[in-house]
């Protein structure tokens, strides 16, 4: 099983970036796919998440201004960013298997064995 993000870099407040996470080695037939960061000096957090079925949750703090999507026949799972502020200055990364459920229950879980999967992450700065 594999996650790789890219589409993190340097944006002006105000800007867009889209991330990207390819993942192998699972479908979502079996798993739902989030995205979560980590700022330094806080706690990771998820701010959003996809079912097979196209069901969404956002964090709050994204709501309106990020947008999930996927490919299933690529394997992909897009975070649309929009309106970037500084505080969204982080490592992004994707996971699965989510518990994920609308409003806003975005959850890393275990699979069966008991594993859990995580990209390697991708930075995002946000200057002012």
């Amino acid at each position: 099983v594999q996650l790789v993000e890219s589409g993190g870099g340097l944006v002006q407040a105000g800007g867009s970036l889209r991330l990207s996470c390819e993942f192998s080695g699972f479908t979502f037939d079996d798993y739902s796919v989030g995205w979560f960061r980590q700022a330094p000096g806080k706690e990771r957090e998820g701010i959003s998440c996809i079912n097979r079925d196209g069901r969404v949750a956002y964090a709050d703090s994204v709501k309106g201004r990020f947008s999930i999507s996927s490919d299933n026949a690529k394997n992909t799972v897009y975070l649309q960013m929009t309106d970037l502020e500084p505080g969204n200055t982080a490592t992004y990364f994707c996971a699965s298997p989510t518990f994920c459920r609308g409003p806003s229950l975005i959850v890393v879980v275990n699979t069966q064995n008991g594993n859990t999967y995580w990209g390697q992450g991708t930075q995002v700065t946000v200057s002012s």
